[in-house]
This record gives structure tokens, sequence and C-alpha cells, in this order.
């Protein structure tokens, strides 16, 4: 059941990433990208979780979790939301981010074996520094920054808006936790992605 819930959010939330990424097309916002990208992320690593769950998790599956589930998408939200605020420094802030983040997904080798149904947690398998460390850093600025912009703009879209911090907060709060090692449920990521497609189909 775990796996075809995680399997629907990823599948609603990188639906939601394509309506983005359209946008961004006519319009030319880098806001729109920042945000197709970081629910891009959001979806990959919920589809990681509903492959664990479902074939069992290995060092492949638990390094495209923690890359895109617990390193990229609070940092990519949070930059999204800095960029539709003006805040034009955020994209190369986040576009060097992305890089380490990436780098230390990749390369930095697993204390343990990784195996299992359950959602692997960080501290088994990774050092504090640098790859749980860059979690902390980059999910706490992420979400910060989302929720800040959210907040500072809920006056304008009341409904959207609630939406959107809702479903932001908790994609965030999962990602952060997915950093830290806290182990999750897919329930919290399909609530995540339901009122993050609610969220902008109401704003549209």
């Amino acid at each position: 059941m775990e796996a075809l819930i995680a399997f629907g959010a990823a599948l609603v939330t990188l639906r939601l990433s394509g309506l983005l990424a359209t946008r961004w097309r006519e319009r030319r916002s880098p806001h729109l990208l920042a945000w197709s990208a970081g629910l891009a992320a959001y979806a990959l690593g919920t589809a990681a979780i509903a492959w664990g769950a479902a074939v069992g998790w290995n060092a492949g599956t638990f390094r495209v979790y923690y890359l895109f589930g617990g390193l990229l998408t609070a940092p990519l939200l949070g930059a999204g939301s800095l960029l539709g605020a003006g805040r034009a420094v955020a994209g190369p802030v986040v576009l060097v981010y992305a890089g380490l983040a990436t780098g230390v997904a990749l390369g930095v080798p697993l204390e343990s074996p990784v195996g299992g149904a359950a959602i692997p947690e960080a501290q088994e398998h990774l050092a504090f520094f640098p790859a749980r460390i860059l979690a902390l850093v980059g999910n706490i600025a992420g979400t910060i920054a989302l929720v800040g912009v959210s907040v500072a703009s809920l006056r304008r879209r009341p409904v959207g808006n609630t939406l959107l911090l809702g479903g932001f907060a908790l994609a965030a709060a999962g990602s952060a936790l997915a950093g830290l090692g806290v182990t999750g449920s897919a329930i919290s990521v399909a609530v995540a992605a339901v009122l993050l497609y609610a969220g902008t189909v109401s704003r549209a």
C-alpha cells in the first residue's frame, strides 16, 4: 500500500512540475523554473520511496532518495519563492548548492549496506559531514525562504497561498526529515502533493 500511495504522489507532483515548466516556457519567469525543478526533485524522491517499498532498498535507490528528497527539494522551492519576490541572487546561489549537493550525494561513501523495505535512516548510512550537515543547512534555508515569502504575500492570494504554504511546508519538512535521517510516511508526501497541486491550480 505504501508503494502505491508514494507512486501516486510522485505522479501528481510530476504533473504539477510539468504544468509549471509549461508556464515558465510561456512567461520566462525564473521562479517558475525553480519551482518546477523543486517539484520534479520531490517527485523523484517520492518515486524512490515507492520503488524501495515495492522491491526493496539498495544503495542506488537510497542515493536518489537522499539527493532529490533530502538535499534538493526544499532549497529549490525556497529559491523559487525568493525569485518570485524579486531576489535574483537566489538563482546562482541555488545552482551552486545543487551542484555541490549532487556531488556529495553521488560521491560520499555509505557507512553501512542499504537494504530492506523501510525508508533508510540517513544517520545509519551517511556521516554527519558533509552529507547530513549539507541537508540541514539547505533545508533550513529553503524552508525559511518559502514560508517567509508565502506568509508575506498571504493577504494578496489567501486561498492559493494557504494551500501552497501547507504543501510547501509539508514537503520541505519531509525533505528535512529525510536529510536528517528521520523516517517518513508515504501518506505525508501524498498530502503534500495534493496541497501543492490544489494551491497552484487555484492561483492559475
